[in-house]
C-alpha cells in the first residue's frame, strides 16, 4: 500500500494519490509493514510518532517524492513582534501552544551535565540560524559576543524568555532588522520523527529536512532525546536526510526510559553516576537489549549539523549499526550547553559498530566512543577542525577537543584509514586500541590517565564491560589496566607548535605528536615472561601485582616527520628529513588534500597488516575482525583503492601531492 501526503492539499483526505493526508502522521497512524508513505513538498509542523513496525522483510519507509523538499520541524513561526528597546523586540506567547510540556520553563541538564543550568530547551530562530539565549534581558541588549563561542558574530543574536501568568515572554536582538519581515521561529515540539514507544522497528526515512525541534539533554543513564530516531528498537535506515537546529541532540539512536534509572543521579543523588551507568548496562539485559531486538541501524548520506549537544547520540541502542558518508559539523560549538556528552558522533557501547567515509568537522570533538566500544570501527573519515579557533575561550563545563575519542573501553577497537587534521587526533583512557593507516596532525592524549578517580584519598577504580564476542550479553567487567594498543603504518607530522616543550607524558602530551607517549608499556616479551608459563603451580598472590600493570604495546611502520617523536618499540618506521607541508582546500564542494609528504617520503614503503598481525584483545579476547568474524586485510585505503604486496604508510596507497578527500 503507498500512502501520499501532501500539506498544500485543500481538505484532508484518505491517503490516496487523489486525495492525500495532510499530516505525515496521520499517515504514520495506518501504514503497516510493506507499505510506503510519499510525502509532496511543504513545511510539516508536527511530530510523526511511527505507530506500527516494519518487518526486516517488509519494512515501512516514509520517503520525501524530492529530496530535501519536505520539511518536518518541531518549530512554529511567530509574527506579531513589537519593538521593546533599542534592536530588541519582545513576543507573547500563550502557554497551551505547547501542551503538558513548556520548553521555556524546562532547563536544560542533568546527568553529566557540567555547564550552569541556565538555558532553556526552547530555541529561538531568525533565518534558521539559532540564537543565543541570555541569562538576562540585559545581556539580549548589550549583544555582547560570547568568548566561548566558536563563531563569534553569531553569538552576538541573542534571545531572553520570562513567564508572565499564563503566557511565555520572549525578547531576542535582531540587530537592526524587523522580526516581521524575517523567518524568525520558535522550537516548540520536543521531537520531530520518534516513536513514542519501544519495538517501533524496520522502518526507513529518507530524504527530508527535519529541524528545530526542542530537544532535552541525552545522557547515557537516561532516556536519550533526539530531534528523530528509532527510540528502543532494530534495523531503521535513515538516509539522506538534512537534521538540523536540536536544541541537544539531532539523531538519536539510544536509550529507552527506564523509570528506575532514569538520571538517577541528578534526581537522587546518592550513588554516582558511573555506578548508574554500570546498572544500566546489566539493567538493559532485562529490558531486551538483544542482538535479536535492538540496533542494526544505518544512517547514510545525512547531513547533520548545528546541535547543541551531539550531531549522532546513542547508549546500548546503536549496536551493530552503520554511520556512513554523513557530513557532521557545527555541533556543540556555541559555549552555551556543556558537559561529558558532547561531540559530533557520541555513542556508549558501540559493540560493533561501523563508523565510515564520513566528513566530521567544527564540533567540540569529533567521534566519542565512551564504554564498551568492543569491536567498533572508526574508518576512513576526514577529520578537521575539531578544536577550538584561537582566541575562544573553553566554556564553563564544555569537553576538551580531539577527533576520535575512546573512553574506558577494552577493546577490540579500530582506528584505520583516516585523515585527521585537528590538534589532537586520538585520545584513549582505554586499551585494546589499535591505530593504523591513519594520517595524523595532532598526537595521543589520556593513554595512562582519565579513567580513575581519587576518592576520599584512595583510588576509585572504573570498572566497565566487556562482553560476549559480537554480542551484547556481558561476559565481566574490568578496570583499564592501559596499553594492549597497536601503533602501524601511520603517518605522524608535528603539524601544530609544541607550547610546552618540557612535555611528559602525564603532562602536555596532546601536543605531541609520535609514538613516543607508549615507551610507557612493556614490548610483548618484557610482559609475558613475567607470568611464568611453564611453570605447572604458579604463585597466584606473586602474579598479582602483574595481573594489574599495564598491558603491552606494538609499534610499527610509521613515519615520522618535523620532529614527530619514535617511541621505543618502533623498529621498522621511518624518520624523514626536511620540513612537512600539509593544507586542507575546500573548491566547488570539493575538499582538497595538498602535501609534500611523499616527495619527503621517497621510496620507504611497509608491510600489509592483517587481523592476524593485531592479535586479540586482552580482556574480551576477541580478535581486531569484522562483525561477522571474518578477518581484515588492510589493503584497501582511503578512497577504497587497493594496496599491493607492500604499502605506504598513512590512508593513500599512492604517493600524490594534491589528494581529494571529500
Amino acid at each position: 500500500m503507498v500512502y501520499y501526503v501532501d500539506i498544500r492539499a485543500e481538505r484532508d483526505g484518505d491517503g490516496s494519490q487523489a486525495r492525500p493526508f495532510c499530516r505525515i502522521n496521520d499517515a504514520a497512524q495506518v501504514a503497516r509493514p510493506g507499505d510506503e508513505v510519499i510525502v509532496a513538498p511543504g513545511i510539516y509542523r508536527e511530530h510523526v510518532v511511527p505507530r506500527y513496525a516494519g518487518r526486516e522483510d517488509a519494512r515501512i519507509t516514509y520517503r520525501s517524492a524530492e529530496k530535501g523538499a519536505a520539511r518536518i520541524t518541531g518549530a512554529e513561526e511567530l509574527k506579531g513582534w513589537v519593538p521593546f528597546r533599542g534592536n530588541v523586540w519582545t513576543a507573547r506567547v500563550r502557554n497551551t501552544l505547547f501542551g503538558s510540556r513548556n520548553p521555556y520553563t524546562e532547563l536544560v541538564g542533568g546527568d553529566w551535565y557540567f555547564a550552569p543550568m541556565v538555558r532553556h530547551a526552547g530555541a529561538v530562530f531568525c533565518n534558521d540560524l539559532m540564537m543565543y539565549e541570555t541569562e538576562t534581558l540585559e545581556a539580549c541588549e548589550k549583544a555582547e559576543v560570547d568568548p566561548c563561542a566558536w563563531n563569534p558574530e553569531e553569538s552576538t543574536w541573542k534571545w531572553f524568555t520570562e513567564q508572565d501568568g499564563d503566557e511565555t515572554v520572549l525578547y531576542a536582538n535582531f540587530h537592526g532588522l524587523n522580526p516581521n519581515e524575517q523567518n524568525v521561529e520558535i522550537a516548540v515540539r520536543r521531537n520531530v520523527f520518534m516513536p513514542t514507544e519501544n519495538g517501533i522497528g524496520y522502518i526507513t526515512v529518507s530524504g527530508f529536512l527535519m529541524d528545530k525541534a526542542a530537544t532535552t539533554w541525552a545522557p547515557p543513564a537516561s532516556y536519550q532525546d533526539g530531534l528523530m530516531g528509532p527510540h528502543w528498537s532494530r534495523g531503521w535506515i535513515i538516509e539522506d536526510c538534512e537534521i538540523c537546529n536540536s536544541r541537544c541532540c539531532g539523531i538519536s539512536l539510544g536509550k529507552y526510559r527506564d523509570p528506575e534509572n532514569d538520571m538517577y543521579f541528578f534526581h537522587r543523588h546518592v550513588k554516582s553516576p558511573t555506578q548508574m551507568e554500570r546498572d544500566a548496562v546489566c539493567r538493559g539485559q532485562y529490558h531486551g537489549w538483544l542482538k535479536e531486538k535492538v540496533g542494526g541501524h544505518i544512517v547514510r548520506r545525512c547531513h547533520v549539523h548545528h546541535c547543541g549537544q551531539t550531531g549522532i547520540v546513542g547508549r546500548m541502542g546503536a549496536v551493530f549499526s552503520t554511520i556512513e558518508d554523513c557530513h557532521i559539523h557545527d555541533v556543540s560549538t556555541t559555549g552555551q550547553l556543556g558537559g561529558a556528552e558532547t561531540a559530533g558522533i557520541k555513542l556508549h557501547a558501540a559493540i560493533d559498530v561501523t563508523i565510515r567515509r564520513n566528513h566530521i568537522h567544527h564540533c567540540v570533538q569529533g567521534v566519542w566512543l565512551d564504554w564498551e566500544a568492543q569491536g567498533a570501527r572508526v574508518t576512513r573519515n576526514l577529520f578537521h577542525d575539531n578544536m577550538r579557533p584561537e582566541g575562544v575561550k573553553q566554556g564553563q563545563g564544555t569537553m576538551f577537543s580531539t577527533d576520535v575519542f575512546i573512553e574506558v573501553g577494552h577493546g577490540p577497537t579500530l582506528i584505520d584509514n583516516n585523515v585527521m587534521l585537528s590538534k589532537v587526533s586520538i585520545t584513549i583512557p582505554s586499551e585494546g586500541i589499535a591505530a593504523i593507516h591513519n594520517l595524523m596532525l595532532g598526537g595521543f592524549s589520556l593513554i595512562n590517565s582519565g579513567v580513575d578517580s581519587i576518592v576520599n584519598g584512595q583510588r576509585e577504580p572504573r570498572y566497565t564491560p566487556y562482553h560476549i564476542r559480537h554480542r551484547t550479553e556481558v561476559a565481566g567487567f574490568m578496570t583499564i589496566l592501559h596499553g594492549d594498543d597497536r601503533v602501524y603504518n601511520n603517518i605522524m607530522i608535528q603539524h601544530y607548535p609544541i607550547e610546552h616543550p618540557d612535555w611528559t607524558p602525564e603532562a602536555h602530551e596532546h601536543e605531541v605528536v609520535g609514538t613516543a607517549p607508549f615507551d610507557i608499556f612493556p614490548s610483548w616479551e618484557e610482559w609475558i615472561e613475567h607470568f611464568h608459563l611453564n611453570d605447572p603451580n604458579p604463585d597466584m598472590h606473586e602474579l598479582g601485582q602483574y595481573h594489574f600493570s599495564h598491558l603491552p604495546a606494538w609499534v610499527g611502520g610509521n613515519a615520522y616527520f618535523n620532529g614527530a617523536t619514535v617511541g621505543k618499540h618502533e623498529h621498522t618506521g621511518y624518520v624523514a628529513d626536511g620540513k612537512a607541508e600539509i593544507s586542507l582546500e575546500e573548491k566547488d564542494g570539493r575538499w582538497i588534500l595538498k602535501t609534500n609528504v611523499y616527495e619527503l617520503l621517497k621510496d620507504f614503503q611497509t608491510g600489509i597488516i592483517t587481523t592476524d598481525t593485531l592479535g586479540q584483545a586482552f580482556e574480551p579476547e576477541q580478535r581486531f575482525e569484522n562483525p561477522d568474524g571474518t578477518g581484515i586485510v588492510f589493503d584497501q585505503d582511503y578512497a577504497g583503492k587497493h594496496r599491493g604486496a607492500s604499502a605506504l604508510p598513512g590512508p593513500f596507497a599512492e604517493g600524490k601531492s594534491e589528494i581529494t578527500v571529500w
